[in-house]
């Protein structure tokens, strides 16, 4: 793996694609957000590998940019972002591991605590020193995943914070349900519900605000903003232009092309009929390799629906047949003849594409 101009490509000998991060694109994307949060701090969210793009390539250059703050889902992620990022605030949104917390203190781990008994376990583990235990409240708004209940969180606030809680408590969340859809009452009750929360523990910071909840309104940005899918170019409001920069790029070769008549069926169970002459091509990848089998395109697929498509000299190409283990059919009719030729190579993803 080579880091050049901000771009991680991995290549391995005999690989049959290469797939591309833009490094300064992540930190374009995370600059745009701290300035559109602003005077609200942005933080980073890099679980699950940084979304796929490199936990410890994606850490470092956003904490040399000047984010201070990350949060991932499990300990063993923030112990490998620890490693990279020593000065760095680190939470894990997954809460508390049962009889882990030794482990979180080591690593100055900050859990998101969801739970009574994630709470009680926690105290019991910092009591003989509770400042070195910082941790945050996950408070339940409507996700009904993790979290304290909104009672629960008012009995623990009816006392100051340190002395109920036997910790410093560094920071009160909460997540949004529908932030992607910005016309969704669920939006309006959940920014209500956990500013009448928050009311409740003033003096401690709040966060609300994930990547699409940016863009709703600065009443949910609070004192810090938790962007994670949108710093790797997801497109945080869905039913407009994605104003983010695109990170990743996958680029596969053309291992055949061939001339398929009208009637002619392509992939398996004949699911994919042409409906005149077409020249396809087939690609050098599939879900074995990630690619989403659900990309598969069959006669069944009705006028306006979404589909799949490659980019070939620069035109787009759209999926045919079913995505198969290491391969995937597409329609270049419309490219040249002279424009494309086996080896060359399609991308599946980048900029102007969704998965």
């Amino acid at each position: 793996m080579n880091e050049s101009a901000g771009t991680v490509r991995v290549a391995p000998a005999r690989a049959s694609g290469v797939l591309e991060i833009d490094l300064s694109a992540i930190v374009a994307n995370w600059r745009q957000l701290r300035n559109l949060v602003a005077p609200a701090a942005c933080g980073a969210v890099v679980k699950a590998d940084a979304y796929g793009t490199g936990l410890v390539e994606a850490g470092p250059v956003l904490a040399a940019a000047g984010c201070d703050t990350f949060f991932v889902a499990v300990p063993c992620e923030g112990i490998t972002l620890r490693a990279k990022c020593p000065s760095a605030t680190i939470y894990i949104l997954n809460g508390l591991a049962a009889g882990q917390g030794e482990l979180y203190l080591a690593h100055r781990l900050r859990p998101v605590l969801g739970s009574l008994a994630e709470i009680g376990e926690w105290k019991a583990t910092v009591h003989a020193d509770a400042d070195r235990g910082p941790a945050a409240l996950h408070i339940d708004t409507g996700m009904n995943r993790l979290g304290l209940s909104l009672p629960e969180f008012a009995t623990l606030m009816s006392a100051s914070p340190k002395s109920a809680l036997g910790f410093p408590l560094a920071l009160v969340m909460s997540h949004f349900v529908t932030a992607d859809n910005a016309d969704h009452p669920f939006n309006a009750r959940q920014i209500r519900e956990f500013g009448q929360a928050r009311a409740l523990c003033p003096e401690v910071p709040a966060s609300l605000a994930n990547s699409s909840g940016i863009f709703l309104t600065p009443d949910a940005h609070h004192d810090l903003a938790r962007p994670g899918y949108a710093l790797f170019g997801g497109n945080p409001t869905p039913r407009r232009e994605n104003a983010m920069r695109n990170v990743v790029t996958l680029m596969v070769p053309i291992v055949q092309l061939r001339v398929i008549e009208k009637g002619e069926t392509v992939g398996y169970d004949a699911q994919w009929t042409a409906p005149g002459r077409r020249r396809i091509a087939t690609l050098s990848a599939g879900y074995a390799d990630g690619y989403p089998r659900g990309a598969t395109v069959t006669d069944a697929r009705r006028e306006g629906d979404p589909i799949a498509e490659a980019i070939i000299a620069k035109r787009r190409c759209p999926f045919i047949g079913r995505v198969s283990m290491d391969l995937i059919t597409v329609d270049v009719t419309d490219v040249p003849e002279e424009a494309v030729r086996r080896g060359d190579s399609a991308t599946l993803i980048g900029a102007g594409l969704s998965v």
